[in-house]
Protein backbone atom coordinates (compact mmCIF):
# COMPACT_ATOMS: atom_id res chain seq x y z
CA UNK A 1 0.00 0.00 0.00
CA UNK A 2 1.41 3.38 -0.95
CA UNK A 3 1.63 5.88 1.93
CA UNK A 4 0.31 8.90 0.03
CA UNK A 5 -3.26 10.00 0.77
CA UNK A 6 -4.60 10.03 -2.76
CA UNK A 7 -7.80 11.95 -1.96
CA UNK A 8 -5.78 14.65 -0.21
CA UNK A 9 -3.57 14.87 -3.29
CA UNK A 10 -6.63 15.57 -5.44
CA UNK A 11 -7.81 18.23 -3.03
CA UNK A 12 -4.44 19.96 -3.22
CA UNK A 13 -3.92 19.71 -6.97
CA UNK A 14 -7.38 19.66 -8.53
CA UNK A 15 -9.44 21.80 -6.14
CA UNK A 16 -6.84 24.56 -6.32
CA UNK A 17 -7.17 24.64 -10.12
CA UNK A 18 -10.96 24.43 -10.24
CA UNK A 19 -11.64 26.99 -7.50
CA UNK A 20 -9.16 29.56 -8.79
CA UNK A 21 -11.08 32.72 -9.66
CA UNK A 22 -14.31 31.56 -7.99
CA UNK A 23 -15.82 34.18 -5.68
CA UNK A 24 -19.03 32.59 -4.40
CA UNK A 25 -19.85 29.46 -2.36
CA UNK A 26 -16.14 28.65 -1.96
CA UNK A 27 -16.57 26.45 1.13
CA UNK A 28 -19.57 24.65 -0.34
CA UNK A 29 -17.81 24.07 -3.66
CA UNK A 30 -14.74 22.72 -1.90
CA UNK A 31 -16.94 20.32 0.08
CA UNK A 32 -18.76 19.22 -3.08
CA UNK A 33 -15.43 18.45 -4.76
CA UNK A 34 -14.23 16.51 -1.72
CA UNK A 35 -17.34 14.32 -1.86
CA UNK A 36 -17.10 13.94 -5.62
CA UNK A 37 -13.53 12.60 -5.79
CA UNK A 38 -14.14 9.23 -4.09
CA UNK A 39 -17.37 8.73 -6.07
CA UNK A 40 -15.56 9.48 -9.34
CA UNK A 41 -12.68 7.15 -8.46
CA UNK A 42 -15.04 4.35 -7.43
CA UNK A 43 -16.82 4.61 -10.79
CA UNK A 44 -13.53 4.58 -12.72
CA UNK A 45 -12.25 1.59 -10.76
CA UNK A 46 -15.39 -0.38 -11.57
CA UNK A 47 -15.63 0.86 -15.16
CA UNK A 48 -12.14 1.45 -16.59
CA UNK A 49 -13.67 1.56 -20.08
CA UNK A 50 -14.73 5.13 -19.24
CA UNK A 51 -11.12 6.24 -18.76
CA UNK A 52 -10.14 6.68 -22.46
CA UNK A 53 -13.33 8.64 -23.13
CA UNK A 54 -12.73 11.02 -20.23
CA UNK A 55 -9.07 11.42 -21.18
CA UNK A 56 -9.80 12.32 -24.79
CA UNK A 57 -12.69 14.74 -24.25
CA UNK A 58 -11.97 18.43 -23.97
CA UNK A 59 -14.81 19.02 -21.51
CA UNK A 60 -16.03 15.73 -19.98
CA UNK A 61 -19.15 15.98 -17.82
CA UNK A 62 -21.14 14.10 -15.21
CA UNK A 63 -23.32 12.78 -18.02
CA UNK A 64 -20.49 10.46 -19.11
CA UNK A 65 -20.36 9.01 -15.57
CA UNK A 66 -24.09 8.59 -14.99
CA UNK A 67 -25.16 7.76 -18.55
CA UNK A 68 -28.92 7.26 -18.77
CA UNK A 69 -29.37 7.35 -14.98
CA UNK A 70 -30.71 10.91 -14.85
CA UNK A 71 -32.56 10.36 -11.54
CA UNK A 72 -29.38 9.08 -9.87
CA UNK A 73 -27.43 12.07 -11.13
CA UNK A 74 -30.06 14.39 -9.64
CA UNK A 75 -29.91 12.46 -6.37
CA UNK A 76 -26.14 12.84 -6.36
CA UNK A 77 -26.36 16.61 -6.95
CA UNK A 78 -28.92 16.88 -4.16
CA UNK A 79 -26.44 15.28 -1.78
CA UNK A 80 -23.35 17.32 -2.68
CA UNK A 81 -24.84 20.72 -3.52
CA UNK A 82 -25.95 21.94 -0.12
CA UNK A 83 -26.97 25.58 -0.61
CA UNK A 84 -25.37 25.81 -4.09
CA UNK A 85 -27.66 25.82 -7.14
CA UNK A 86 -27.42 22.48 -8.93
CA UNK A 87 -26.19 24.03 -12.17
CA UNK A 88 -23.36 25.74 -10.31
CA UNK A 89 -22.38 22.51 -8.59
CA UNK A 90 -22.47 20.59 -11.85
CA UNK A 91 -20.31 23.22 -13.56
CA UNK A 92 -17.61 22.95 -10.87
CA UNK A 93 -17.64 19.15 -10.84
CA UNK A 94 -17.49 19.00 -14.64
CA UNK A 95 -14.43 21.25 -14.57
CA UNK A 96 -12.70 18.95 -12.07
CA UNK A 97 -12.82 15.81 -14.23
CA UNK A 98 -10.06 16.75 -16.68
CA UNK A 99 -7.48 17.79 -14.03
CA UNK A 100 -8.39 14.69 -12.00
CA UNK A 101 -7.62 12.52 -15.03
CA UNK A 102 -4.28 14.35 -15.39
CA UNK A 103 -3.37 13.53 -11.78
CA UNK A 104 -4.35 9.88 -12.29
CA UNK A 105 -2.16 9.62 -15.38
CA UNK A 106 0.75 11.27 -13.58
CA UNK A 107 0.49 9.01 -10.54
CA UNK A 108 -0.04 5.86 -12.62
CA UNK A 109 2.85 6.77 -14.90
CA UNK A 110 0.74 5.97 -17.94
CA UNK A 111 -2.61 6.84 -19.57
CA UNK A 112 -3.31 3.12 -20.00
CA UNK A 113 -6.65 2.27 -18.35
CA UNK A 114 -5.22 -0.85 -16.69
CA UNK A 115 -2.42 1.17 -15.13
CA UNK A 116 -4.93 3.67 -13.74
CA UNK A 117 -7.17 0.85 -12.57
CA UNK A 118 -4.25 -0.72 -10.72
CA UNK A 119 -3.52 2.65 -9.11
CA UNK A 120 -7.12 2.90 -7.89
CA UNK A 121 -7.00 -0.63 -6.44
CA UNK A 122 -3.81 0.34 -4.66
CA UNK A 123 -5.57 3.27 -3.00
CA UNK A 124 -8.88 1.51 -2.49
CA UNK A 125 -8.79 1.64 1.31
CA UNK A 126 -8.37 5.41 1.31
CA UNK A 127 -11.13 5.85 -1.27
CA UNK A 128 -13.56 3.68 0.71
CA UNK A 129 -12.67 5.46 3.94
CA UNK A 130 -13.80 8.85 2.63
CA UNK A 131 -16.65 7.62 0.43
CA UNK A 132 -19.85 9.31 1.74
CA UNK A 133 -22.24 6.88 3.43
CA UNK A 134 -25.02 7.76 1.01
CA UNK A 135 -22.80 6.99 -1.98
CA UNK A 136 -22.99 3.22 -1.49
CA UNK A 137 -26.67 3.12 -2.43
CA UNK A 138 -26.14 5.55 -5.31
CA UNK A 139 -23.28 3.50 -6.77
CA UNK A 140 -25.35 0.36 -6.36
CA UNK A 141 -27.99 2.01 -8.54
CA UNK A 142 -25.28 2.26 -11.21
CA UNK A 143 -24.50 -1.42 -10.74
CA UNK A 144 -21.22 -0.71 -8.94
CA UNK A 145 -19.93 -2.33 -5.76
CA UNK A 146 -17.12 -0.01 -4.54
CA UNK A 147 -15.62 -2.76 -2.38
CA UNK A 148 -15.57 -5.44 -5.08
CA UNK A 149 -12.22 -6.96 -6.04
CA UNK A 150 -10.27 -5.87 -3.00
CA UNK A 151 -8.07 -8.97 -3.07
CA UNK A 152 -7.10 -8.63 -6.73
CA UNK A 153 -3.52 -7.62 -5.93
CA UNK A 154 -3.05 -9.70 -2.73
CA UNK A 155 -1.58 -13.16 -2.30
CA UNK A 156 -4.50 -15.58 -2.71
CA UNK A 157 -3.72 -17.75 0.36
CA UNK A 158 -2.94 -15.04 2.86
CA UNK A 159 -5.72 -14.75 5.50
CA UNK A 160 -5.85 -10.98 5.21
CA UNK A 161 -8.62 -9.24 7.19
CA UNK A 162 -9.59 -7.44 3.99
CA UNK A 163 -10.88 -10.76 2.62
CA UNK A 164 -13.24 -11.03 5.58
CA UNK A 165 -14.44 -7.50 4.94
CA UNK A 166 -15.06 -8.41 1.31
CA UNK A 167 -17.18 -11.41 2.32
CA UNK A 168 -19.22 -9.28 4.66
CA UNK A 169 -19.79 -6.80 1.88
CA UNK A 170 -20.90 -9.57 -0.44
CA UNK A 171 -23.39 -10.78 2.17
CA UNK A 172 -24.76 -7.27 2.60
CA UNK A 173 -24.90 -6.59 -1.11
CA UNK A 174 -28.38 -8.07 -1.76
CA UNK A 175 -29.72 -5.99 1.13
CA UNK A 176 -28.15 -2.86 -0.33
CA UNK A 177 -29.74 -3.70 -3.67
CA UNK A 178 -33.16 -3.95 -2.07
CA UNK A 179 -32.65 -0.58 -0.37
CA UNK A 180 -31.58 0.98 -3.67
CA UNK A 181 -34.66 -0.35 -5.46
CA UNK A 182 -36.83 1.11 -2.73
CA UNK A 183 -35.08 4.49 -3.06
CA UNK A 184 -35.49 4.51 -6.84
CA UNK A 185 -39.16 3.54 -6.55
CA UNK A 186 -39.70 6.37 -4.07
CA UNK A 187 -37.96 8.81 -6.40
CA UNK A 188 -40.17 7.78 -9.31
CA UNK A 189 -43.33 8.10 -7.24
CA UNK A 190 -42.25 11.49 -5.95
CA UNK A 191 -41.44 12.62 -9.48
CA UNK A 192 -44.95 11.67 -10.62
CA UNK A 193 -46.59 13.35 -7.62
CA UNK A 194 -44.52 16.51 -8.01
CA UNK A 195 -45.00 16.95 -11.76
CA UNK A 196 -47.70 19.56 -11.35
CA UNK A 197 -45.83 21.31 -8.54
CA UNK A 198 -42.69 21.55 -10.69
CA UNK A 199 -44.64 23.07 -13.57
CA UNK A 200 -46.23 25.61 -11.24
CA UNK A 201 -42.84 26.65 -9.91
CA UNK A 202 -41.49 27.03 -13.44
CA UNK A 203 -44.36 29.39 -14.27
CA UNK A 204 -43.26 31.61 -11.37
CA UNK A 205 -40.00 32.11 -13.25
CA UNK A 206 -41.74 32.99 -16.52
CA UNK A 207 -44.88 32.67 -18.58
CA UNK A 208 -43.51 30.70 -21.55
CA UNK A 209 -41.68 27.34 -21.55
CA UNK A 210 -37.95 27.37 -22.24
CA UNK A 211 -37.19 26.65 -25.90
CA UNK A 212 -34.28 24.93 -27.65
CA UNK A 213 -34.01 24.37 -31.39
CA UNK A 214 -31.10 22.98 -33.39
CA UNK A 215 -30.68 22.13 -37.09
CA UNK A 216 -27.93 20.11 -38.78
CA UNK A 217 -26.64 20.22 -42.36
CA UNK A 218 -25.59 17.66 -44.96
CA UNK A 219 -22.68 16.37 -42.85
CA UNK A 220 -24.49 16.52 -39.51
CA UNK A 221 -22.81 19.83 -38.69
CA UNK A 222 -24.50 22.63 -36.77
CA UNK A 223 -26.43 25.02 -39.02
CA UNK A 224 -28.74 26.92 -36.65
CA UNK A 225 -29.33 26.82 -32.93
CA UNK A 226 -31.62 28.86 -30.71
CA UNK A 227 -31.97 29.01 -26.91
CA UNK A 228 -34.76 30.80 -25.07
CA UNK A 229 -34.46 30.55 -21.28
CA UNK A 230 -34.20 33.06 -18.44
CA UNK A 231 -31.36 31.34 -16.56
CA UNK A 232 -28.11 33.00 -17.71
CA UNK A 233 -25.90 30.44 -15.98
CA UNK A 234 -27.54 27.53 -17.75
CA UNK A 235 -27.23 29.38 -21.06
CA UNK A 236 -23.45 29.41 -20.54
CA UNK A 237 -23.45 25.70 -19.77
CA UNK A 238 -25.62 24.76 -22.75
CA UNK A 239 -23.69 27.05 -25.10
CA UNK A 240 -20.48 25.35 -24.02
CA UNK A 241 -21.97 21.93 -24.69
CA UNK A 242 -23.17 22.97 -28.16
CA UNK A 243 -19.84 24.55 -29.11
CA UNK A 244 -17.87 21.52 -27.92
CA UNK A 245 -20.14 18.83 -29.35
CA UNK A 246 -20.40 20.44 -32.79
CA UNK A 247 -16.96 22.14 -32.84
CA UNK A 248 -18.80 25.37 -33.59
CA UNK A 249 -17.24 28.73 -32.67
CA UNK A 250 -20.37 30.80 -32.07
CA UNK A 251 -22.96 28.29 -30.83
CA UNK A 252 -26.57 29.39 -30.48
CA UNK A 253 -28.61 32.52 -30.75
CA UNK A 254 -29.91 33.35 -27.27
CA UNK A 255 -32.96 35.02 -25.77
CA UNK A 256 -32.85 35.34 -21.96
CA UNK A 257 -35.97 37.42 -21.38
CA UNK A 258 -37.69 36.87 -18.05
CA UNK A 259 -40.85 35.71 -19.85
CA UNK A 260 -39.22 32.29 -20.33
CA UNK A 261 -38.99 29.55 -17.71
CA UNK A 262 -35.67 29.26 -15.90
CA UNK A 263 -35.20 25.60 -16.81
CA UNK A 264 -36.05 22.92 -19.34
CA UNK A 265 -37.86 19.78 -18.37
CA UNK A 266 -35.17 17.06 -18.05
CA UNK A 267 -32.48 19.58 -19.02
CA UNK A 268 -29.72 17.33 -17.66
CA UNK A 269 -30.35 15.05 -20.63
CA UNK A 270 -29.74 17.83 -23.18
CA UNK A 271 -25.94 17.34 -23.45
CA UNK A 272 -26.45 13.64 -24.14
CA UNK A 273 -29.09 14.45 -26.75
CA UNK A 274 -26.65 16.81 -28.49
CA UNK A 275 -24.20 13.94 -28.89
CA UNK A 276 -26.95 11.80 -30.42
CA UNK A 277 -28.00 14.47 -32.92
CA UNK A 278 -24.43 15.44 -33.89
CA UNK A 279 -23.49 13.79 -37.17
CA UNK A 280 -27.08 13.04 -38.24
CA UNK A 281 -27.55 14.91 -41.55
CA UNK A 282 -30.34 17.37 -42.34
CA UNK A 283 -32.19 16.97 -39.06
CA UNK A 284 -33.67 19.24 -36.45
CA UNK A 285 -34.76 18.97 -32.83
CA UNK A 286 -37.14 21.33 -31.05
CA UNK A 287 -37.38 21.00 -27.26
CA UNK A 288 -40.06 23.01 -25.47
CA UNK A 289 -42.18 22.27 -22.42
CA UNK A 290 -42.85 18.54 -22.16
CA UNK A 291 -42.50 17.96 -25.89
CA UNK A 292 -39.63 17.21 -28.26
CA UNK A 293 -40.17 17.32 -32.01
CA UNK A 294 -37.75 15.55 -34.35
CA UNK A 295 -37.50 16.17 -38.09
CA UNK A 296 -35.10 14.57 -40.56
CA UNK A 297 -34.81 14.26 -44.32
CA UNK A 298 -34.71 10.47 -43.90
CA UNK A 299 -37.36 8.58 -41.98
CA UNK A 300 -34.81 6.03 -40.71
CA UNK A 301 -32.75 8.83 -39.13
CA UNK A 302 -35.82 10.36 -37.52
CA UNK A 303 -36.91 7.03 -36.03
CA UNK A 304 -33.39 6.33 -34.78
CA UNK A 305 -33.23 9.72 -33.06
CA UNK A 306 -36.62 9.19 -31.46
CA UNK A 307 -35.73 5.74 -30.09
CA UNK A 308 -32.40 6.91 -28.64
CA UNK A 309 -33.73 10.14 -27.12
CA UNK A 310 -36.77 8.39 -25.63
CA UNK A 311 -34.41 6.31 -23.47
CA UNK A 312 -33.05 9.52 -21.94
CA UNK A 313 -36.39 11.28 -21.37
CA UNK A 314 -39.10 8.60 -21.07
CA UNK A 315 -41.52 11.03 -19.42
CA UNK A 316 -41.54 13.48 -22.35
CA UNK A 317 -43.66 13.36 -25.50
CA UNK A 318 -41.52 12.84 -28.61
CA UNK A 319 -42.99 13.39 -32.05
CA UNK A 320 -41.43 13.06 -35.46
CA UNK A 321 -42.22 14.70 -38.76
CA UNK A 322 -40.58 13.60 -41.99
CA UNK A 323 -40.47 16.11 -44.85
CA UNK A 324 -42.17 14.76 -47.96
CA UNK A 325 -42.77 16.25 -51.40
CA UNK A 326 -46.43 17.11 -50.79
CA UNK A 327 -45.93 18.27 -47.22
CA UNK A 328 -42.69 20.28 -46.89
CA UNK A 329 -41.33 21.13 -43.45
CA UNK A 330 -41.96 24.64 -42.07
CA UNK A 331 -38.77 25.98 -43.62
CA UNK A 332 -37.97 27.29 -47.09
CA UNK A 333 -35.09 26.08 -49.26
CA UNK A 334 -33.68 29.62 -49.18
CA UNK A 335 -33.49 29.49 -45.40
CA UNK A 336 -31.31 26.41 -45.60
CA UNK A 337 -28.93 28.26 -47.92
CA UNK A 338 -28.89 31.26 -45.61
CA UNK A 339 -28.31 29.16 -42.53
CA UNK A 340 -25.48 27.29 -44.16
CA UNK A 341 -23.79 30.50 -45.34
CA UNK A 342 -24.13 32.16 -41.96
CA UNK A 343 -22.78 29.13 -40.13
CA UNK A 344 -19.58 29.26 -42.21
CA UNK A 345 -18.65 32.79 -41.10
CA UNK A 346 -15.68 32.84 -38.75
CA UNK A 347 -16.73 35.03 -35.78
CA UNK A 348 -13.09 36.08 -35.32
CA UNK A 349 -12.81 37.34 -38.91
CA UNK A 350 -16.21 38.72 -39.87
CA UNK A 351 -16.69 40.51 -43.18
CA UNK A 352 -19.84 42.68 -43.27
CA UNK A 353 -20.54 41.58 -46.85
CA UNK A 354 -20.67 37.95 -45.74
CA UNK A 355 -23.39 38.77 -43.20
CA UNK A 356 -25.42 40.54 -45.87
CA UNK A 357 -24.87 37.60 -48.20
CA UNK A 358 -26.40 35.24 -45.69
CA UNK A 359 -29.26 37.57 -44.77
CA UNK A 360 -30.23 38.07 -48.39
CA UNK A 361 -30.44 34.35 -48.92
CA UNK A 362 -32.95 34.34 -46.08
CA UNK A 363 -36.54 34.37 -47.26
CA UNK A 364 -38.63 36.56 -44.95
CA UNK A 365 -42.17 36.64 -46.35
CA UNK A 366 -44.82 38.22 -44.14
CA UNK A 367 -48.42 37.16 -43.89
CA UNK A 368 -50.85 39.38 -45.76
CA UNK A 369 -51.41 42.65 -43.88
CA UNK A 370 -49.00 41.59 -41.10
CA UNK A 371 -45.82 43.20 -39.77
CA UNK A 372 -44.98 40.35 -37.36
CA UNK A 373 -41.66 38.59 -37.98
CA UNK A 374 -42.44 34.94 -38.84
CA UNK A 375 -41.18 32.47 -36.22
CA UNK A 376 -39.48 30.38 -38.90
CA UNK A 377 -37.09 33.27 -39.64
CA UNK A 378 -36.07 33.99 -36.06
CA UNK A 379 -33.26 31.40 -35.67
CA UNK A 380 -31.13 32.87 -38.44
CA UNK A 381 -31.83 36.42 -37.26
CA UNK A 382 -30.55 35.31 -33.85
CA UNK A 383 -27.37 33.98 -35.45
CA UNK A 384 -26.91 37.15 -37.50
CA UNK A 385 -27.44 39.32 -34.41
CA UNK A 386 -24.66 37.49 -32.57
CA UNK A 387 -22.28 38.27 -35.46
CA UNK A 388 -23.40 41.87 -35.98
CA UNK A 389 -22.62 42.64 -32.35
CA UNK A 390 -18.97 41.83 -33.07
CA UNK A 391 -18.57 44.02 -36.18
CA UNK A 392 -17.72 47.69 -35.47
CA UNK A 393 -17.74 49.01 -39.05
CA UNK A 394 -21.18 48.16 -40.35
CA UNK A 395 -24.64 49.67 -40.85
CA UNK A 396 -27.40 47.39 -42.12
CA UNK A 397 -30.39 48.83 -43.91
CA UNK A 398 -33.50 46.65 -43.67
CA UNK A 399 -35.78 47.28 -46.67
CA UNK A 400 -39.46 46.33 -46.49
CA UNK A 401 -41.77 45.59 -49.44
CA UNK A 402 -45.45 44.75 -49.88
CA UNK A 403 -47.71 43.28 -52.53
CA UNK A 404 -50.21 45.46 -54.46
CA UNK A 405 -53.26 44.70 -52.28
CA UNK A 406 -54.69 47.83 -50.67
CA UNK A 407 -53.93 51.49 -51.20
CA UNK A 408 -50.48 52.82 -51.93
CA UNK A 409 -50.45 54.86 -48.71
CA UNK A 410 -51.35 51.85 -46.58
CA UNK A 411 -48.70 49.72 -48.27
CA UNK A 412 -46.01 52.36 -47.81
CA UNK A 413 -46.75 52.44 -44.10
CA UNK A 414 -46.92 48.63 -43.87
CA UNK A 415 -43.55 48.21 -45.60
CA UNK A 416 -41.91 50.53 -43.06
CA UNK A 417 -43.54 48.58 -40.23
CA UNK A 418 -42.17 45.30 -41.60
CA UNK A 419 -38.65 46.67 -41.91
CA UNK A 420 -38.87 48.18 -38.43
CA UNK A 421 -40.13 44.87 -37.01
CA UNK A 422 -36.96 43.15 -38.24
CA UNK A 423 -34.82 46.00 -36.87
CA UNK A 424 -36.59 45.78 -33.50
CA UNK A 425 -36.06 42.04 -33.40
CA UNK A 426 -32.32 42.40 -34.05
CA UNK A 427 -32.09 45.12 -31.39
CA UNK A 428 -33.89 42.84 -28.92
CA UNK A 429 -31.12 40.31 -29.57
CA UNK A 430 -28.37 42.77 -28.64
CA UNK A 431 -27.53 44.61 -31.88
CA UNK A 432 -26.88 48.33 -31.36
CA UNK A 433 -29.62 50.49 -32.93
CA UNK A 434 -26.83 52.62 -34.42
CA UNK A 435 -25.99 49.72 -36.75
CA UNK A 436 -29.52 49.41 -38.16
CA UNK A 437 -32.04 51.45 -40.08
CA UNK A 438 -35.45 50.63 -41.56
CA UNK A 439 -36.79 51.80 -44.93
CA UNK A 440 -40.09 51.00 -46.65
CA UNK A 441 -40.70 50.85 -50.39
CA UNK A 442 -44.37 49.89 -50.38
CA UNK A 443 -45.54 48.12 -53.52
CA UNK A 444 -43.21 49.97 -55.91
CA UNK A 445 -40.48 47.31 -56.33
CA UNK A 446 -42.17 43.92 -56.91
CA UNK A 447 -39.99 40.94 -57.77
CA UNK A 448 -42.80 39.20 -59.64
CA UNK A 449 -46.33 39.74 -60.90
CA UNK A 450 -49.00 40.49 -58.26
CA UNK A 451 -51.64 38.68 -60.34
CA UNK A 452 -51.31 35.41 -58.39
CA UNK A 453 -51.34 34.58 -54.68
CA UNK A 454 -47.84 33.11 -55.00
CA UNK A 455 -46.60 36.29 -56.64
CA UNK A 456 -48.09 38.41 -53.87
CA UNK A 457 -46.47 36.16 -51.26
CA UNK A 458 -43.04 36.63 -52.85
CA UNK A 459 -43.47 40.41 -53.00
CA UNK A 460 -44.23 40.65 -49.25
CA UNK A 461 -40.55 40.47 -48.40
CA UNK A 462 -37.50 41.94 -46.66
CA UNK A 463 -34.16 42.75 -48.31
CA UNK A 464 -30.90 43.88 -46.76
CA UNK A 465 -28.30 46.45 -47.73
CA UNK A 466 -24.88 46.78 -46.09
CA UNK A 467 -22.72 49.87 -45.53
CA UNK A 468 -19.08 49.41 -44.61
CA UNK A 469 -18.36 52.59 -42.65
CA UNK A 470 -14.59 52.08 -43.01
CA UNK A 471 -14.70 52.27 -46.82
CA UNK A 472 -18.00 54.08 -47.36
CA UNK A 473 -19.03 51.42 -49.87
CA UNK A 474 -22.71 50.44 -49.94
CA UNK A 475 -23.53 47.02 -51.33
CA UNK A 476 -26.94 45.65 -52.10
CA UNK A 477 -26.48 41.93 -52.05
CA UNK A 478 -28.82 39.58 -53.86
CA UNK A 479 -28.75 36.07 -55.28
CA UNK A 480 -27.42 37.24 -58.65
CA UNK A 481 -24.40 39.14 -57.36
CA UNK A 482 -23.14 37.45 -54.23
CA UNK A 483 -19.93 35.67 -53.44
CA UNK A 484 -20.21 32.68 -51.07
CA UNK A 485 -19.09 33.30 -47.49
CA UNK A 486 -15.59 32.08 -46.76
Amino acid sequence: MMSINFIELLRQKVSAIVLEGETTYLVEKSDALAQFYPVLLAILKARPELIPSLENQLNPTLNELFGHHIALKEQFLNQVSGSIPHLETERILNQSITPTMAVLIEEAGSPDPEAIRHLLYTHQDIILAVLPHWAMALLAGLGINPAAGETLYQAPREPDPVIIEDRRTNVLWPLIGIVVLAILAALMLRACDDDQETDQQAVVNGTQPAYFQLTTGDEGELITCQIRISDLKYVDILQGEVKYTFSHPSGCGVDTQSIYYASFMNQDALPSVLKIVQGVPNSSITWTGKEINIQSSRNSDAQSLVSQIRLLVPDMTITTQQPVANNPPPTHAGITDAERTLSQINPDNIKPLDIATALNLEVIHFASGSAQVPDVNKPILDQAAALLQRVPNVVVTVKGHTDAEGSEAVNNNLSVQRAQAVVNYLVSRGVSPSKLQALGYGQDQPVTDNATSQGKFQNRRIEFEILNTDTGVVREVNEQGVKPAS
